[in-house]
Formats: C-alpha cells, structure tokens, sequence
C-alpha cells in the first residue's frame, strides 16, 4: 500500500504531522511510552482516593494499551489510497459538516493529495444534504466547507467536487406538515426522515450508478458512536475487502475509512494537533498539545474552529449523519440535527446554543416546542381533524383483552386548516424579522410555498376555495411571487360562502359539494368519462358531517354489519324452527 504515498504535493507540517501521529489505539496519546506506569499507579490507590469517571478511564486506557497500540495517520492514508485505486468504481462521500464526516473528507483529501496525478483517475463527490429545516449555523457551516472544499479541490487539481441535495419541493417538511397536514413527526410516526434526507441521496447514488454502474459511498460511522449501526454494515461485509453492500440500493458499496476511530481520533485530525494523558491528585483527564503551526487548518485551507464551537457546551451531543437506509440512527439529540425535530422530548443542542449566545434564534425554539405540544394526546383532538386524509374516520385498534363491542376513540388526522394558515403566516413574520435583523435565514423557500398553496386548493378535507396562501404572503412582505393561476378552477371565496349558506338551508355538507364540484372542473373536457362513477362513488361514501353525525352513522352500520354476520345462521336457525313445528304438527 506505501507505494501510492507521495509527499510532493504536501507541506512539510502535513508531511510530519501524517508520518508521527498515531490514531485508532493506546499511542495516540504524545505520553503513551510512560503512560502505562501511571496508570499502574494511580490504579493501585485506594478507590475512596479516586473518581469513578477517572477509575473507568484508567481501566479503560489499560485495557487498550494491552490490545490495541494503534497506527500512523499514514496507514489511514495507504489505506485509502489502496481502495481508491482498486477499481474505477467513483466515490459518493456522505457529508453533514459534522466531526465524523469532517474527519472522512480531511483523510481522503490527504489521501488524494498525496498520490500520483496520473493514479487521480475516478471522480469523488462530496454530498451534503439539506432538509431545508437544519439549524440555521449550520447551514452556513455546510455552505462555507462545500465552497472551500470544492475551489481547493480545483486549485489542487483534485478530482474532487462538492453537491448539495435537496427534498423535492412536495416532500420538504413544511410542504409536509402545512401543506398536507401530517403531524409533527414522533418516534412511532417518523415520517420526515425518509422523505427528506434518504431519498434526495439515494436519487443522487442511483443517478452515478446509471452513469458508472457502480459507486462506493464512504461514510463517516465509527463502530463507538453507533453500534447498531457498525452491526448492520458489518453484517453485509464483502469477505476479503475493505467494503460492504448497501442495505438497500443495488451496485452500491460502503466504505467506513474511520470505523476502528474514537471520537479522540476524530478530534485530533480536525485539530491537527497532539493529544496527551495528564494524571494528578485530582483525578485523569486529557489535554490538547499543539505541537504544529498547522492546528486547526484543514488541507483545503480553512479553519476547523467555527466546527469546534459548534459542538462546545454539549457534551452528550454528536452529529446528525448522512442518512442513506433506515439503519442509520435518528438524529434528533444531536447539534446537527433540524431545528423542527420533535421526535425527542427537548431539543438540548438549540438549548445549549441560545444559552452560549445565540438568543436570536430563540423563536426558531419557541416555534418547535409549540409543534411538539400538538403531540401531547390532550391536544389533539384540538389542532387535528378527525377524518384522515382518505376522508375516513378511523378508531384505534382493539387492544388485549378488550371486547369488540366496546367504545373506541378515533384516531386524529391532519392538522386543521386554520391552524397551518396561522403557523405559515408566523414562520413568514419571523422569516421577515430574521433578514431585517441581519440574520440572512430562509424558513419556507418558494418551491414550498407553491407546493403548500395547491395542497391548500386540493386539501382532501377543507379545500381552499379563498386561495389564502398568496393572501398571507402579500400581507407579511408587501409583495408577490410568480402564481401559478389555477385555470381548472372558477370558484373563489364568494362562491365557497355562497354555498356554505346554501348548504346550511339544504343541510347538506359544503365540503362535499365543493370537492364533488372540483372533481366535475377536472373531468372536463375528457372524451372518455372512464371511471368517474368509481370517483363519486369515492367521494360519497367518506365520512362528511360532525365527528358526532359520523359516529352516530357509524353505530348504525355496526348493528346492521352485526346483523350479517349473523345473517346465516340465524337462517338456519330459522330453518330449523320450521322443520320442528312441521314435524311437531305432523305428530299430532
């Protein structure tokens, strides 16, 4: 593997640094020779002496000294280098601007750095993916590395390039959640993960597989941090090789250059600097040694330090990972995760950011924890509608040991309509306030807000005849954007109260009446009316009136459902009964 190592290319900080440096073991620490004596010491003092966290260190540090002395930070290199020129298969690199996937783009950029141009022969592609939702500091963290990386990477004459991938415009979280209604995302009903950080990546992989039939997609999980997630790669684990198969997308491979890596390693290399032990009465602990001119920087000439802030003040937080399966762990706990998550019960890293002096983004906190209160059962019923977007009322299943016959409530459905006007128009006011304070922050992008308007005029339950949306945005920014005019519709708010008033007199539901009218407007003009009895038909038999009204109709199918079930045997029976009273009379 050494053979593909050239320092040309590097500087002679880089050179030293990659060639004295050990990771992945006991002699990453600068004292590690006389460590272990120590530690021997300090391990034989009577334990009412010593701290637990540093009892559990020392054993720690022990038992890897023993098993695991580590490598050169040019072994990772060769390493790299050696996968790389192994086939022609090119690299899609996850990258979230977090430490792991920072300490994945540096190693590799070494490693590319490092080798022979002519060998510089499959391309590399550093993919971030933004929700659109991430916390607004890193979003310009992510924005300002894939623009370095990206103009260094030319400079360097790298075939390295940088891309940022997006939701489509009808599955970001806010098209989501104010356009269609679906709730806040919880841990039984995670719904945004899928739609707004696997598929944009996968659609990026699957488009370099139909270019290059394969791709290697490198990841940034250490076996520490995550290990159900080290279980799952190891499970598809190709014998004889450095890669696995993808969980779920076929001629896709992965890649983890840094899995045998603790988060000291990772830290190290982003810091460019020495690590060591230090033991005194107080207890063990670890301390930073700079040794090189280069600490901080990085090999496409920025610095790591607006990274290291990011994660100061909170120590049980990592890193919201590049999500490509459903193996990969939820990142709501983490300071790269969005600032809408309410799948954990607080959101500690925005906390932890406004507390070390970031209060301007106090509202974005003040408007997740109001969406996360809509999840408490008490609330639901209030801000949800009772039908399901299929225009169904749905009870809960029947638990064990509960009778059929008993009382089930109703599972909410989408939020109201009202509701989602009122939280759009506050996220559009706080958007204005935001740029108006210097703050250049987008909440909701103009993709969303043409998707949310149609979900809006076509809402399953409460179609939007008034056509609100441009309404509000007219309102907070005293303008206009493109709309698309709906030309299948003729209907507007006079005509919606006209027909409420009607409806009233004829006591019939608007809502039906609109969505059987909207439905007439999109079958016009077809010269084959094929299945348009099944679409009123459709239409009809959802649920329309007061959650009471349905119930109540409800109630009513049930006894006559009951009815015939029963409805044969109770033939028989009846059957039997006549066959008895003939017989009875022929008898007498």
């Amino acid at each position: 593997m050494a053979d593909l190592f050239q320092a040309d290319a590097l500087d002679d900080e880089q050179l030293e640094y990659i060639q004295k440096e050990f990771f992945a073991g006991f002699k990453r620490y600068k004292n590690s020779d006389t460590l272990p004596v120590e530690l021997d010491k300090y391990n034989k003092l009577d334990d009412s002496l010593k701290h637990q966290v540093s009892m559990n260190l020392c054993r720690d540090l022990l038992r890897e000294q023993k098993s695991n002395e580590g490598f050169l930070l040019q072994h990772f290199i060769d390493d790299v280098q050696s996968v790389y020129c192994s086939d022609n298969r090119p690299w899609v690199i996850g990258y979230s601007g977090g430490k792991d996937s920072t300490a994945v783009v540096t190693l590799i950029y070494l490693a590319l750095l490092s080798l022979d141009e002519s060998k510089r022969t499959k391309p590399v592609y550093v993919v971030a993916s933004d929700t659109l939702v991430e916390t607004p500091l890193v979003v310009d963290h992510v924005n300002r590395s894939l623009e370095s990386i990206g103009n260094q990477a030319r400079r360097d004459g790298l075939p390295l390039t940088t891309h940022k991938v997006l939701p489509k415009p009808h599955q970001t979280f806010w098209s989501c959640l104010l356009g269609k209604g679906y709730p806040a995302p919880t841990q039984s009903f995670r719904w945004c993960t899928e739609r707004m950080k696997i598929d944009p990546v996968s659609d990026f992989i699957k488009d370099k597989v139909s270019q290059h039939d394969e791709v290697i997609v490198i990841l940034g999980s250490r076996s520490q941090e995550s290990a159900s997630r080290a279980q799952v790669i190891a499970k598809h684990k190709i014998e004889n090789t450095r890669l696995a198969r993808h969980t779920t997308l076929a001629n896709a491979f992965i890649y983890t250059p840094i899995d045998t890596w603790s988060m000291d390693d990772v830290w190290k290399l982003i810091r460019a600097c020495s690590l060591e032990v230090t033991i005194s009465p107080m207890g063990i602990g670890k301390k930073w040694s700079n040794e090189y001119d280069l600490e901080w920087e990085n090999p496409w000439g920025g610095k790591n330090l607006t990274l290291w802030n990011l994660y100061k003040d909170s120590s049980d937080q990592g890193e919201c990972p590049m999500v490509i399966d459903d193996s990969t762990p939820s990142c709501g706990n983490s300071r790269f995760g969005c600032w809408t998550c309410t799948v954990v019960t607080k959101d500690r890293a925005m906390e932890s950011l406004i507390k070390n002096g970031e209060e301007w983004m106090q509202p974005l906190l003040t408007f997740r924890n109001k969406l996360a209160e809509t999840n408490v059962p008490a609330n639901k019923d209030i801000y949800r509608n009772f039908k399901r977007r299929v225009g169904k009322v749905n009870y809960q299943r029947v638990k064990e040991g509960q009778e059929l016959s008993s009382v089930r409530a109703h599972v909410p459905g989408p939020y109201w309509l009202k509701y989602r006007k009122e939280w759009l128009t506050e996220l559009l006011v706080q958007q204005r306030e935001f740029n108006k304070n210097g703050y250049s922050v987008t909440l909701v992008t103009e993709p969303e807000l043409h998707a949310i308007r149609q979900e809006w005029l076509n809402d399953p339950n409460e179609p939007d005849w008034a056509d609100t949306l441009p309404k509000i945005y007219r309102e907070v920014f005293g303008t206009d954007l493109n709309w698309v005019i709906n030309d299948n519709s003729s209907f507007g708010e006079l005509e919606a109260q006209i027909l409420q008033d009607l409806s009233e007199k004829y006591a019939v539901e608007p809502e039906m009446v609109q969505k059987l009218l909207d439905l007439e407007l999109s079958l016009e003009g077809l010269s084959r009316r094929t299945g348009v009895f099944d679409k009123l038909g459709t239409l009809l038999r959802q649920d329309w009136g007061s959650l009471e009204e349905i119930k109540q109709r409800h109630a009513q199918l049930q006894s006559k459902s009951d009815f015939d079930i029963h409805k044969d045997q109770i033939e028989k029976y009846e059957t039997e009964i006549l066959a008895l009273d003939k017989q009875a009379k022929v008898d007498f």
